[in-house]
């Protein structure tokens, strides 16, 4: 969707798509927007929700099942499990996810991490096709004029055409730029704490490549859970930006991190996205 930064502003049920990497501030910034006039939608929580909602609690059973005392207890149907997820703890979306590594260390055999990660891609594209529907739902039903599509910061890369182009019809998509001193910040927290992420199958193969060399081990089962996502992720964290940046230049349009972080309330954040829309426009 493009458009004037006029007609932005004049735009009477405002609906954006923030995209960026994990860790730039997306769901801060959709949280200093008053909850009375915006609805919140975070991609992941659909996908935890919805689309990946039976093989989290399966995963969460199975673990649950090398438990003896709680083994007998869900044979016996005497124990009910749920996992808790919401905008701000989606641990159990990205423990599903899991790492690569040892077996006996709670690490993936690259088949089952394979398996997850489709999984997960799928997830993601059906959660960002459903943006539309809860757009209408959101005025239809609960009255809110104005949307805000808080994106996982692997939308970048789901190479799925139908996604885009419709989040681009119905949504403003709105890159935020991560300037380098924050990109470093980002970079040091992932390797100090390493998450499971998703990451396009041809870099996967490339980059678990290179790793195996360089450590020269010879089966993924020799490396540490924690070992390879940290590796990775200073490579991932580059390989996305050329991607986003296409996003943005083709359908969108680029915000700084820095600007966005000076951001206090909706009118800022309305004036700093007006003011990209006046640059940009051509």
């Amino acid at each position: 969707m493009k458009m004037t930064a006029q007609e932005f502003i004049d735009w009477k049920s405002k609906r954006i798509t923030l995209l960026a990497m994990s860790g730039a501030g997306k769901t801060t910034l959709a949280n200093k927007l008053p909850k009375s006039k915006w609805y919140h939608y975070s991609g992941d929580y659909r996908i935890g929700t919805k689309y990946l909602k039976e093989p989290i609690l399966d995963n969460i059973k199975r673990q649950a099942m090398s438990i003896p005392f709680l083994r007998e207890l869900l044979r016996a149907d005497s124990l009910y499990i749920k996992s808790k997820i919401s905008f701000d703890n989606l641990t159990a979306v990205s423990s599903f996810l899991g790492k690569l590594g040892n077996s006996e260390k709670g690490g993936l055999s690259l088949k089952e991490f394979k398996y997850r990660q489709n999984l997960h891609r799928h997830a993601e594209i059906e959660a960002m096709k459903d943006v539309p529907a809860f757009i209408h739902n959101a005025e239809d039903i609960y009255g809110y004029h104005h949307f805000i599509n808080d994106a996982g910061g692997s939308v970048c890369e789901l190479d799925s055409l139908e996604a885009l182009e419709s989040l681009a019809e119905n949504t403003l998509i709105i890159y935020i730029k991560i300037p380098p001193e924050l990109e470093q910040t980002i970079i040091d927290r992932a390797r100090k704490e390493p998450k499971p992420l998703y990451y396009r199958d041809a870099f996967l193969d490339e980059q678990l490549t290179t790793f195996l060399a360089v450590k020269n081990y010879n089966s993924i089962d020799e490396m540490s859970p924690d070992e390879f996502v940290s590796w990775v992720f200073p490579q991932l964290f580059k390989a996305r930006v050329p991607r986003y940046e296409a996003i943005a230049e083709q359908y969108g349009y680029t915000i700084d991190g820095n600007d966005m972080a000076k951001v206090e309330n909706e009118e800022g954040f309305i004036a700093l996205i007006a003011d990209a829309l006046a640059k940009q426009t051509g």
